[in-house]
């Protein structure tokens, strides 16, 4: 069966690009032919068309779009193209994707040939933005795309909450989808709330595939470092990172992002993401405020703490949290670089084998899900 993906496959994130990976091999290795919709919006990265300027109602709007053209500008000129190229031959190695670019959804319809079945997720697709607002895409709105079966899987609002001025729109887009599955219980809350439906709440497709020795090779050793990871603020992380490296007595590495303001923690380095994920599976120890970053430290037993992100930002901490009390181990989460905390938790030993039993049950949980849909996108004629 061919499957389409639609999801943030474009981003030189990380994580983003992890959980890509993750879902379309999961798919690939129980016999699907997994193909990612190259859809890519401008209003995503570089924030697409300013609104009527002279209306102070589109001022915050206009002012996050040219901040966003700003930022991504500099990206471009100013960036590590290094880097920006090893993300791109990832995209080519492993997501099956070459550069191709569709702007709209009446666009995408010639990359749907042979499709019994769309997915839209993982990761924080239905966020609404600032510049944008909801995008109907994401939630596989789009000419003709009801002749398929149309699926979420762990997509994510991003936040605990859904601001009230979207949850019409939200609650028409999910009335249209053949079943709903996301990553957050509050996100299961939101689904609830704005649409009366029920959502499954399953795991990130890190965790769904759980295996990622394709990538990492026959052997991988352990190196001597503390591996930190720091997305959107330095805030907190740095304190952690730093007591963890100097009580580990270990190098301290980080590694950088596209959107990373800040100084290096430690000694900083620019991977892609393979070496990425494997200066992560070869640490120590792992720092890290950001999800993805926590979900692969999980997966592959690091001993690990989780960060929480600064106050402004603080409601992007629900991914971690959801994913650290359905395994028991919230109390690997920080919300201050207090020492005496950090010391405690680096005496704590991990129950390995409680945390990977969860891992399994949730697995099996995700993948009972994913069968059902499959078969029924098979039977189904529209």
């Amino acid at each position: 069966m061919k499957i389409g993906i639609l999801t943030f496959h474009f981003s030189d994130n990380f994580g983003a690009l992890m959980q890509a990976y993750a879902l379309r091999q999961w798919f690939i290795r129980n016999g699907h032919d997994a193909v990612f919709v190259p859809y890519h919006p401008v209003h995503v990265e570089d924030g697409g068309s300013f609104r009527n300027i002279l209306s102070a109602s589109n001022f915050r709007r206009n002012l996050t779009i040219l901040y966003m053209k700003i930022l991504h500008i500099w990206g471009k000129v100013f960036g590590n193209r290094s880097q920006r190229m090893q993300f791109d031959r990832f995209r080519a190695a492993h997501l099956g994707l070459h550069g191709l670019r569709r702007l709209t959804g009446e666009e995408i319809q010639q990359d749907l040939v042979g499709c019994s079945m769309l997915v839209c997720g993982s990761d924080q697709i239905w966020a609404p933005s600032v510049q944008y607002g909801i995008d109907p895409v994401y939630f596989l709105d789009f000419p003709r795309a009801s002749h398929f079966r149309r699926i979420s899987y762990a997509a994510s609002f991003g936040r605990g909450t859904l601001q009230a001025n979207y949850a019409k729109e939200v609650g028409s887009l999910l009335m249209q989808l053949d079943a709903i599955s996301v990553r957050e219980f509050t996100g299961s809350e939101i689904v609830k709330r704005v649409s009366g439906r029920e959502a499954l709440v399953v795991p990130d497709p890190t965790i769904l595939l759980g295996n990622f020795s394709p990538l990492l090779g026959e052997r991988l050793d352990e190196a001597d470092h503390v591996f930190c990871y720091a997305l959107r603020s330095d805030e907190i992380i740095r304190g952690v990172a730093e007591t963890v490296s100097s009580v580990l007595n270990l190098p301290l590495m980080s590694a950088r992002n596209s959107r990373q303001r800040w100084h290096d923690i430690g000694e900083g380095f620019s991977p892609g993401p393979v070496d990425w994920l494997k200066k992560l599976v070869s640490a120590k120890f792992v720092v890290t405020n950001s999800f993805h970053g926590v979900a692969l430290a999980v997966i592959h037993n690091k001993p690990f703490i989780a960060v929480s992100l600064p106050k402004k930002k603080e409601s992007l901490n629900a991914r971690a949290i959801n994913l650290l009390t359905s395994i028991g181990l919230m109390s690997r989460f920080l919300k201050s670089a207090d020492r005496e905390s950090v010391l405690a938790l680096l005496e704590q030993e991990l129950d390995w084998a409680s945390v990977n039993n969860s891992l399994k049950t949730q697995r099996e949980f995700a993948e009972s899900y994913l069968f059902e849909q499959i078969e029924k996108a098979g039977v189904v004629t529209r």
